[in-house]
């Protein structure tokens, strides 16, 4: 199959599947290997970054999906009416932060953390899709364990959790500073 004919059925099963479809799956729909698959996808990336378009394709983990460009976000609100995207507080970007750099974790594991509820907080992560329940620990209570999704990838632009900006080991050590000398003076009121 020569290369444009490869590029149209890929671009054919991103748009009709909707959502991210797995390298494995795409490779397999055109009868090529993995590698020879990325590269033909990569290419049509470059392509539809490189030109005036409307629409781009996103690597997310080992899977890529047709989606409208951030660009183009306001144009669509005019038409569909659709709010815009949801507002994250303090409370949900820290939860979500911990959420994302400790996952898999429970509600508790977060709690201990942050040393507050975080069930509002979760549950709106959940309602707005960032985060989802991943499984359930195997503990008396079966707590449910709670992890990052497709969106949030695609929300924050980043293709995998590996992308997440690495924390200083100096900066953690600057707050749990902070945070006992907090602590110190709460229990000295």
């Amino acid at each position: 199959m020569e290369i444009n004919k490869l590029e149209a059925v890929i671009e054919a099963i991103l748009f009709t599947m909707g959502e991210a479809v797995e390298l494995e799956r795409i490779a397999a729909a055109i009868g090529h290997d993995e590698e020879t698959t990325r590269k033909v996808i990569r290419n049509m990336m470059d392509k539809y970054d490189a030109e005036d378009r409307g629409i781009q394709i996103i690597e997310l983990e080992k899977s890529y999906q047709m989606c409208t460009k951030v660009s183009m976000y306001e144009s669509i609100i005019k038409l569909t009416h659709i709010p815009k995207k949801h507002v994250l507080t303090e409370v949900l970007l820290e939860t979500l932060s911990i959420i994302a750099y400790k996952q898999p974790i429970t509600k508790l594991e977060i709690e201990q953390i942050r040393g507050v509820k975080t069930d509002h907080a979760v549950n709106k992560l959940i309602e707005y899709n960032l985060v989802c329940e991943v499984g359930r620990l195997d503990a008396p209570g079966r707590p449910i364990v709670v992890g990052t999704t497709e969106e949030f990838l695609r929300s924050f632009g980043i293709t995998s959790i590996e992308d997440l900006p690495i924390i200083n080991p100096e900066v953690v050590e600057d707050f749990k500073h902070e945070a006992e000398e907090e602590v110190q003076l709460q229990l000295n009121v």
